[in-house]
C-alpha cells in the first residue's frame, strides 16, 4: 500500500488511463446476432472548423455517462463519433487564410480551392477528436465518420436522387433569406432572430385622383427624375393618401401594392382604388387582404413580394409582380434608380431625406423589433427572391409528427413535445442549395440544348432528353443540414444494407441542445421514417446551455469564453463532468468557480477515502456476514441498495442531476463523514476488523462501480488499486457490472436508528457552529433520549458518537438534572443538550449575531427595492431578475437562522 501516493494527480492519471483503455479495445463494439438490444448513440457531429467549447463539454460528457452506464449494464453499446464539414464555416475559415495571401477564392478557381479546404482539414480537422478524448468520451473511435468522406457523400447523392424522383425536391424562384456577407442562402432556421431598437417610418401613400397621370420619375420612360412631376413634394389633403407604416424605408421602390383588412373601415371605400409610389411614381394597386393585422401600425401594409415573406405569398395570391432593389451584395440594383450602387443602410438614409423634403414622411417612432441575422456571420439577413432547390416539407413532416404524438419518439424534459410539434405544423418548405464550393455539390446537369434537368447519382455522358453531350453541373452546394439529416443512418452505413445497420439502427438516444431541434433532430426523425422506414433513436434528451457564474451567455465580446481545456488543466476532467451533470436541472447551467473547486475537492475526498481503506483493510477480502454485523454496517449496506434503485431509476429518466448529486451526499457524508468515522475505532479492535473491513471494501467497491459514468478517471484509478480479495473483476471497472440490489441487505430499522444517531452528532455540531467553539475544543453533552429503547441504542455507539461530537464528557440519561448555562436542541432520539462552559462568552456571541443580522436585513432591503423598482424588471434579463429573486431567499432564509440562534442564546 507504500504505493498509494498521497495526493492524487488528475495530470499523470488521466492520459495513462485513456491510453489504457484504447489500447485494450474498451470502446469498441461489434454487431451483435442475437435478438438482445443493444445501445447506440451518435455523436453530434462538431464542425471541423470548431474547438472545445463548453457546449462540447456538457453534450459530451452526458452521452458518455449513458454509454458507460449501459456498457456496464451488460448492454452491446457503441458511441459512433464523427465530425461535419461545416460548408459556409469552413469555406469562410479557410478564405480568411487566402486573404492573409492576398487573394480570394476565384483567383484559385473552384478545383484549387476545394483542394486547398481539403488540405486544411486534413491538417487541422481532427483537433476537436483530439480534444473530445480530454473529456474522457469513449467513442469507438474505428467506426468515426466524416461527412465529406466517400461513402457519406454517396449517401447524401442517394438521398437527393430519391427525393426528387419521388417529387419531393424541386428548384424555384421563391422568397430565401440571403447573407450579404457569406454571399449565399440560408434554410429558416439559420437565421438567428435578434432584438434590436429600430423605428417605425410612417409614410404618406398619395392616392390617384380621378384620371390624373402618375408624376415622372427614372422608373417611368422618358421620366424627369425624382422630385418632377406635379404633385411630387406637394402637401396632400386630408384623405387623398393612405398612412403607411414601415421599418425597412429603403424597400419601398420594389412595392408593387398597398394592402388592408377587408373588414377595415377606415379603408374599404379606397380597395380597388390605386396609389402613386412616393420617389417612384408608380402607380400601385389598393388591395383587401384577411392576412393584414388592422391593429398593426396603420393598419395598411406596403407589398414588397421581393424582399419580405409575408408580402411574397401576399404576392403569390393577387398575382403581383416582383421588383427587386436590393441585390445579393446588399446593395440597391438598377431597379432602385439614382439609388443604384448604394449600400441599403445608405439608401435608407437619403430616401428619408427626401420623403422628408417632399412631404411624404410624417412621423418617426422608436420600435423595438426582431431582425434577421447569418447564424455563421451575424450579417443581417436580405429576404430576397432567388432561384434555388428546396425541399417540400409538409408531406416528410406528417409522419415525423405522427411518431412524436404516439410517443415512438420521446422528447425530455417532455415541454420540448410541444415545441417540436408546434414548428412542425408551421414548416415551410426548406431551401437546400447554398452559393459555396464547399460541400456536396448539387447532383445536377443542365442541358445546354434543351435545358433539361439531369439528376443523377454519378455525372451523366448525355442529356436524357435530347442525348446532347452538352451538360453543365450546377454550381452550388447542398446545405450542410442536409447530409447531417442522414447521420443516424449513414453513420451506420445506409444507403448498404450493412451489419451495423442491421444491429444498431434505430439508434436508443440522441443528446442535444434545443437550438437544434428544427436544425437537425427533426430532419433526421424525417429522413429516418423516409428511407429506413423507421424512427432514428427513440429517445432525445434536450440539455439546457452553459453560462457563465452570473448567468450571461458565454461569448467573446463579454469576454467570459470559458474552455475547457483550462479547466481540465486546473480542476481535472472529474470535477469539470461531476460539475456539469450535478448542474443539469433542466435550466441552463450557470458555471464558476466555487462548483468546480468543490467537485475537485470532492475527487480529493474520493482519493483520501481509498488510500485509507486500502491501507486499513489489507489482506482482508470483501465480503458481509449478517450474524457479525453491527447497526453501523447494517445501515450503510442498507443506504447502498437504496442509493444503487435510486441512481438507476434517475438514469433510466435522464434524470442526471439527481443520480450524481445522491451518489455526492453518500460518497461524502454518508460514507466518508458517518461511517469510516463511526468504524474507525473498530478498525483497530483485531474482533472486529475483519467484518469491518469486508463492509468497507464491498461498499466501496460497489460506489467506485456507480461513480464510474460520472467520474471515469478518478474511480478506475482506485478500482485498480482493489485488492485481490475484493469484488473487482475484469481487466477494467469499464466492463465490470452496474450494481443490482441486494434485497436482503435492505434493514430499513437499521436505517431509521442510525439517522437518528446522526442526527444527534449533527445538533451537537451545529450548537458548536453557533458559538463558533474551534474544531479541536472539547465541549459537554448530556443526552436525554426519548425512551429506554433509544437510551439503549445511544449507549452501544456512545464511542464513536463522542468522537463524532468532539465531546470531552458525555452522558446518557433520561432522567438527568440539567443546571448551568447550557443550549439544547431536539433531535429524533431526544434532547441533546451542550453545557456551556465559563470560557464561552455568550454576551460577546449575542453581540456578533446581533451585527451580522442587521447586514443582512440591510441587504433584504436592497433586494426588496431592486425586485420592486419596474425598471429593473423591465430591462434586465430575466436570468438577472431570477439570480436577485434566490439572492433575496437565501438572505431571508440566513435571518431566520439568525433569529433562531439569538433566540436560544438569549
Amino acid at each position: 500500500m507504500a504505493n498509494i501516493p498521497p495526493r492524487y494527480n488528475a495530470d499523470e492519471v488521466e492520459g495513462k488511463l485513456y491510453k489504457f483503455w484504447e489500447e485494450e479495445g474498451l470502446f469498441q463494439a461489434k454487431p451483435s446476432e442475437t435478438d438482445e438490444k443493444p445501445f447506440c448513440i451518435v455523436i453530434p457531429p462538431p464542425n471541423i472548423t470548431g474547438s472545445l467549447h463548453m457546449g462540447h463539454a456538457l453534450n459530451n460528457t452526458i452521452q458518455d455517462c449513458l454509454t458507460r452506464w449501459k456498457r456496464m449494464q451488460g448492454l452491446n453499446a457503441v458511441w459512433i463519433p464523427g465530425v461535419d464539414h461545416a460548408g459556409i464555416a469552413t469555406q469562410n475559415v479557410v478564405e480568411k487564410e487566402l486573404m492573409k495571401e492576398g487573394k480570394k477564392r476565384e483567383d484559385l478557381g473552384r478545383e484549387e480551392f476545394v483542394r486547398r479546404v481539403w488540405q486544411w482539414k486534413e491538417e487541422y480537422g481532427e483537433d476537436i477528436v483530439k480534444q473530445l478524448r480530454l473529456l474522457g468520451s469513449s467513442c469507438d473511435w474505428k467506426r468515426l465518420r466524416f461527412t465529406m468522406d466517400e461513402k457519406y457523400s454517396a449517401a447524401v447523392l442517394e438521398e437527393f436522387v430519391q427525393l426528387y424522383e419521388g417529387g419531393l425536391i424541386y428548384r424555384g424562384s421563391r422568397i430565401i433569406n440571403w447573407c450579404p456577407r457569406c454571399k449565399t442562402a440560408l434554410s429558416d432556421i439559420e437565421v438567428e432572430h435578434e432584438e434590436v431598437d429600430g423605428n417605425f417610418y410612417y409614410i404618406r401613400y398619395p392616392l390617384k385622383l380621378g384620371n390624373s397621370n402618375p408624376p415622372q420619375s427614372p422608373f417611368n420612360k422618358g421620366g424627369r427624375g425624382i422630385g418632377g412631376g406635379e404633385r411630387q413634394g406637394c402637401i396632400l389633403k386630408e384623405g387623398e393618401y393612405i398612412p403607411v407604416a414601415t421599418t425597412r424605408p429603403e424597400t419601398m421602390l420594389g412595392d408593387t401594392a398597398v394592402v388592408v383588412h377587408p373588414d377595415d373601415d377606415r379603408y374599404r371605400s379606397l380597395v380597388g382604388k390605386s396609389v402613386i409610389l412616393p420617389l417612384v411614381g408608380r402607380e400601385i394597386p389598393v388591395l383587401a387582404d384577411e392576412r393584414v393585422d388592422p391593429s398593426f401600425g396603420t393598419g395598411a401594409v406596403k407589398v414588397t413580394p421581393a424582399h419580405d415573406p409575408e408580402d411574397f405569398e401576399i404576392g403569390l395570391t393577387h398575382n403581383l409582380p416582383e421588383v427587386k432593389v436590393i441585390g445579393e451584395d446588399g446593395r440597391m440594383t438598377e431597379n432602385a434608380g439614382r439609388f443604384s450602387g448604394q449600400d441599403r443602410y445608405e439608401c435608407r438614409e437619403n430616401i428619408l431625406k427626401d420623403l422628408k423634403k417632399q412631404g411624404y414622411l410624417t412621423k418617426i417612432e422608436s420600435h423595438r423589433h426582431s431582425v434577421g441575422h447569418c447564424y455563421r456571420c451575424s450579417a443581417v439577413i436580405e429576404p430576397l427572391v432567388s432561384l434555388q432547390w428546396f425541399v417540400r416539407m409538409k408531406e416528410l413532416s406528417e409522419p415525423a409528427i405522427q411518431v412524436v404524438e404516439e410517443g415512438k419518439i420521446k422528447f425530455h424534459p417532455e415541454r420540448w413535445t410541444g415545441v417540436y410539434i408546434n414548428w412542425m405544423r408551421d414548416i415551410r418548405d426548406w431551401c437546400i442549395s447554398r452559393q459555396i464550393w464547399w460541400g456536396h455539390r448539387i447532383p445536377v446537369w443542365y442541358c445546354e440544348e434543351c435545358k433539361t434537368e439531369n439528376v443523377a447519382r454519378a455525372a451523366p455522358a448525355k442529356c436524357k432528353k435530347c442525348n446532347s453531350s452538352k451538360l453543365t453541373q450546377d454550381e452550388d452546394v447542398l446545405d450542410t443540414w442536409f447530409s447531417s439529416a442522414l447521420w443516424p443512418l449513414s453513420a451506420l452505413g445506409w444507403p448498404e444494407d450493412t451489419e451495423d445497420l442491421k444491429c444498431f439502427f434505430p439508434t436508443s438516444v440522441l443528446v442535444t441542445g434545443h437550438e437544434i431541434i428544427y436544425f437537425w433532430v427533426a430532419r433526421m426523425i424525417m429522413t429516418g421514417l423516409k428511407f429506413k422506414g423507421d424512427i432514428p433513436f427513440g429517445d432525445v434528451y434536450i440539455h439546457g446551455i452553459v453560462r457563465d457564474a452570473k448567468g450571461r451567455k458565454m461569448s467573446k465580446s463579454l469576454g467570459n469564453v470559458i474552455d475547457p481545456r483550462e479547466i481540465i488543466k486546473t480542476y481535472g476532467t472529474d470535477a469539470l463532468r461531476m460539475t456539469l451533470l450535478t448542474s443539469l436541472g433542466g435550466q441552463d447551467i450557470h458555471l464558476g468557480d466555487e462548483k468546480l473547486e468543490g467537485m475537485r475537492n470532492f475527487a480529493n475526498k474520493l482519493w483520501n477515502a481509498g488510500r485509507f481503506i486500502l491501507m486499513s483493510v489489507e489482506g482482508s477480502g470483501s465480503h458481509v456476514t449478517g450474524k457479525d454485523l453491527k447497526l453501523d454496517d447494517k445501515w450503510i449496506l442498507a443506504e447502498l441498495q437504496k442509493l444503487i434503485r435510486e441512481v438507476t431509476d434517475s438514469l433510466d429518466n435522464y434524470k442526471f442531476s439527481e443520480a450524481g448529486q445522491m451518489l455526492y451526499e453518500f460518497a461524502w457524508h454518508e460514507f466518508c463523514d458517518w461511517y469510516l468515522e463511526l468504524v474507525k475505532s473498530r478498525l483497530a479492535d483485531p474482533g472486529e476488523k475483519e467484518t469491518v473491513s469486508g463492509v468497507l471494501l464491498f461498499v466501496w467497491e460497489r460506489l467506485l462501480r456507480l461513480l464510474h459514468p460520472f467520474m471515469p478517471f478518478i474511480t478506475e484509478e482506485l478500482w485498480q488499486l482493489l485488492p485481490p480479495g475484493s469484488d473487482k473483476s475484469g481487466k477494467s471497472i469499464m466492463i465490470a457490472s452496474w450494481p443490482e440490489v441486494s434485497p436482503e441487505l435492505v434493514d430499513e430499522e437499521a436505517i431509521v436508528l442510525t439517522r437518528r444517531k446522526i442526527d444527534v452528532v449533527r445538533t451537537g455540531r451545529q450548537m458548536r457552529t453557533e458559538l463558533n467553539i474551534p474544531p479541536g475544543q472539547k465541549m459537554n453533552f448530556v443526552i436525554k433520549p426519548v425512551d429506554e429503547s433509544e437510551e439503549g441504542i445511544l449507549h452501544e455507539g456512545i464511542s464513536p458518537v463522542k468522537i463524532l461530537l468532539g465531546a470531552d464528557d458525555l452522558k446518557i440519561d433520561r432522567n438527568a438534572e440539567i443546571s448551568g448555562k447550557c443550549l439544547s436542541g431536539i433531535t429524533s432520539s431526544g434532547t441533546c443538550v451542550y453545557m456551556i462552559a465559563d470560557e464561552v462568552d455568550i454576551k460577546n456571541e449575542i453581540e456578533r449575531l446581533k451585527a451580522e443580522l442587521e447586514k443582512v436585513e440591510r441587504e433584504i432591503n436592497r433586494l426588496k427595492n431592486k425586485l420592486s423598482n419596474p425598471q429593473f424588471l423591465k430591462k434586465a434579463p430575466g436570468d438577472i431578475v431570477g439570480k436577485e429573486k434566490l439572492k433575496k431567499k437565501e438572505f431571508e432564509e440566513r435571518r431566520e437562522k439568525l433569529l433562531t440562534h439569538l433566540t436560544k442564546l438569549q
